[in-house]
């Protein structure tokens, strides 16, 4: 196998100058460059990129925890996230973990054991113990919000998009309003509770339980709703479906039920996915590819800790 005293013998120039062409080194004069490039041609030389990465301290690869591959929500993250590493000449090793504590600890490990340069956790299960532990050996980036604490982030503020949403359909005259979530545990959701919670008590309406639909990922899922609500001996007159595969469900199983949107039920979907346009939903347009965009920037900013919280738009459609 050539290596580069093999190519700079057959150039006939000096082993730092074949190093410094391979490297793209200004000060190397066109006559050797050529001669250099020549011997690589003749010869298929490829460069060990395991030893390129040891002597520069870097692999140019950015890991990625995600839940799950499938879903369009993490799909738009992740296309934010590629589109920026081309440009930056990295590559993603994404890590799906379906909420595993474990899965998310060898994702760690990596970052532990030098496999990746960062890691971007678009969704996580495990606490921030195990966050603070592993902070040593990379950066850590998190798709959520960490004012306070020693992990950069990119972050919605969940409590007051929530809240909005709800003053809104409050205006449009609700006062039964339900919501649907994806998990009950993560921070994201734990303060979309809180901001329910207490936006019932501010207006002196009653919690109700039966109000809060958990498990909500899919379109699947808003069917699964619509059947839950027709059970109910005060059904609500109104729904945030944070996510708009949900309203999705919601939708359709409505119209199979002849259920009028937004007569008997309005319904306000989160994301602005491309399917929220199709089926003239409203939604909370979260810029998900931008956000993906910021999370890799981010990642590469090696020693710089900083929070950038993104702004939300409320898309007025057919089902308010």
């Amino acid at each position: 196998m050539t290596n580069i005293r093999d190519l700079a013998k057959m150039a006939g120039v000096s082993v730092t100058t074949v190093s410094r062409v391979l490297n793209q080194h200004p000060y190397v004069s066109e006559e050797k460059k050529q001669k250099v490039l020549e011997a690589i041609e003749r010869s298929n030389y490829h460069r060990n990129l395991n030893a390129v990465h040891l002597s520069k301290g870097k692999t140019f690869l950015i890991g990625v925890v995600i839940p799950f591959t499938e879903h369009p929500y993490f799909g738009l993250i992740i296309k934010g996230i590629a589109n920026e590493a081309l440009v930056h000449n990295h590559h993603l090793v994404l890590i799906q973990t379906n909420y595993e504590v474990a899965r998310e600890q060898e994702a760690l490990n990596m970052l532990k054991q030098k496999q990746i340069d960062a890691l971007i956790i678009c969704s996580r299960k495990c606490d921030w113990s195990a966050i603070d532990e592993y902070l040593q050996f990379g950066p850590i980036i998190l798709f959520e919000d960490t004012r306070g604490k020693r992990v950069s982030s990119i972050f919605v503020d969940h409590y007051k998009t929530f809240d909005y949403a709800l003053e809104y359909l409050k205006s449009r005259g609700h006062q039964e309003i339900a919501y649907c979530i994806g998990r009950t545990s993560g921070t994201n959701s734990q303060a979309r509770e809180s901001a329910y919670k207490n936006f019932l008590k501010k207006n002196n309406m009653p919690f109700k339980r039966e109000y809060i639909f958990d498990n909500c990922l899919y379109i699947e899922d808003g069917e699964r709703v619509v059947e839950r609500i027709k059970q109910m001996y005060t059904p609500p007159t109104a729904i945030l479906a944070t996510s708009d595969q949900v309203a999705v469900g919601i939708i359709t199983s409505c119209q199979q039920r002849n259920i009028s949107i937004p007569g008997d039920l309005a319904l306000i979907g989160f994301n602005n996915e491309p399917i929220a346009k199709m089926m003239n939903i409203t939604t909370i347009e979260i810029p998900l590819i931008e956000i993906g965009r910021r999370l890799f920037l981010q990642s590469i900013e090696h020693g710089v800790v900083s929070y950038q919280e993104i702004s939300v738009n409320l898309i007025e459609r057919k089902t308010v």
